[in-house]
């Protein structure tokens, strides 16, 4: 296995503690199920314009998405199904918040244009990691942490529709963390670029050594 291999191979191991199993009904895994479940709710809250129980569904949903995480290490209860479910639920929440969000005019067309575009582009890193042999992309440091401060700027720029001196004050926090997510949320994307390049090109170069010998 060459080198870029290895690492990507570690990096799933540490991130599953080790080992995952095949368990469905874990506590970890109930949580982000609860996660999923939030997402139509907020929907149709932000729709009809119950501002503040949507203001209550995305606070619930950026709480859910570092106690799953939290709950996994310490109850050793790492499985496949979490490792796939953790990072789609934090995906499908941003795409839902952000259509619902440019909907209502709270925020501009671009937002949601440059993030849905960064995810376009790990899309196709799936067909040449699946074709040998790997896992999902493994999460990095930075990608989370551009997830948890987009999922923080979401409720504090609904907030900030709100007239007065919190909605001012919600306004500039919620900007902050949407800036610096979306630029973690990019950063992330190239490293994982870079290591899927890495990766295919290594593979490459032992299959052409193989084949040599």
């Amino acid at each position: 296995m060459c080198e870029v291999a290895a690492r990507w191979t570690q990096a799933v191991n540490v991130q599953a503690g080790g080992q995952a199993d095949s368990a469905v009904w874990t506590v970890p895994n109930v949580v982000s199920m609860l996660r999923l479940a939030l997402v139509p709710v907020f929907a149709v809250l932000i729709v009809v314009g119950e501002d503040v129980w949507a203001l209550v569904v995305l606070a619930a949903s950026g709480a859910t998405d570092w106690l799953d995480g939290v709950l996994a290490r310490r109850l050793n209860q790492v499985t496949k199904l979490g490792q796939m479910l953790d990072p789609a639920a934090d995906r499908l929440f941003i795409l839902v918040t952000l259509i619902g969000l440019t909907w209502r005019g709270v925020i501009p067309w671009w937002v949601l244009a440059v993030i849905v575009a960064r995810d376009v582009m790990l899309a196709f890193l799936v067909r040449p990691l699946a074709r040998r042999g790997y896992g999902p992309v493994p999460v990095t440091f930075v990608g989370k942490a551009g997830t948890f401060a987009l999922l923080y700027a979401f409720p504090l720029l609904l907030l900030a529709a709100m007239p007065g001196g919190v909605g001012a004050v919600a306004h500039v926090i919620g900007w902050a963390f949407a800036w610096w997510g979306i630029g973690l949320y990019w950063l992330a994307g190239f490293q994982y670029v870079r290591h899927v390049r890495r990766l295919v090109t290594d593979d490459r170069g032992e299959a052409q050594t193989e084949g040599a010998a």
